[in-house]
């Protein structure tokens, strides 16, 4: 991939950009309301108080958000919290240049692991990170959803 067509590069979210997080995490992760019987836990948070106690990235292509990355700086790793891209913007390597980033922040910020959790129902999500180096390290049921937790140690 030449410069000219690779992803932009992450730039920090900023405080207003909340509604537009929200709505493309709606965008992304409506399809698997049907899959996992549930709202995904990234249509339920607050991008408002995401974007103020936390790391949010996002990538934009021609003005309009595409994808998101939430990340949250632990005493003993880095969580990814969400990774969001738009249907419209997928297979542009965005998700691929979010979770890059992420490694990224963790060496920075000095951590050795890199953690997230998501839906067992999201086999997709699941083969995906698995593809990048994560292992699934155990299942946890959290409310009405059975997420598995996967680790990446850098």
């Amino acid at each position: 991939m030449d410069e000219a067509s690779s992803p932009a590069a992450p730039s920090p979210a900023r405080p207003e950009d909340a509604p537009a997080l929200k709505a493309l995490a709606d965008r992304a992760y409506a399809h698997y309301i049907p899959v996992i019987d549930a709202i995904p836990a990234p249509m339920q948070a607050d991008y408002a108080e995401m974007v103020r106690d936390h790391e949010v990235w996002t990538i934009r292509s021609n003005g309009a958000l595409s994808a998101s990355l939430v990340l949250i700086n632990r005493d003993d790793h880095l969580l990814i919290e969400s990774i969001a891209v738009d249907p419209d913007s997928q297979g542009r390597g965005y998700g691929r240049r979010l979770l890059d980033w992420s490694r990224r922040r963790a060496v920075v910020l000095g951590q050795t692991d890199l953690r997230l959790y998501t839906n067992v129902l999201m086999t997709d999500n699941r083969a995906w990170y698995r593809r990048a180096g994560f292992a699934e390290t155990h299942e946890e049921q959290r409310g009405d959803k059975r997420i598995v937790h996967m680790r990446l140690t850098l």
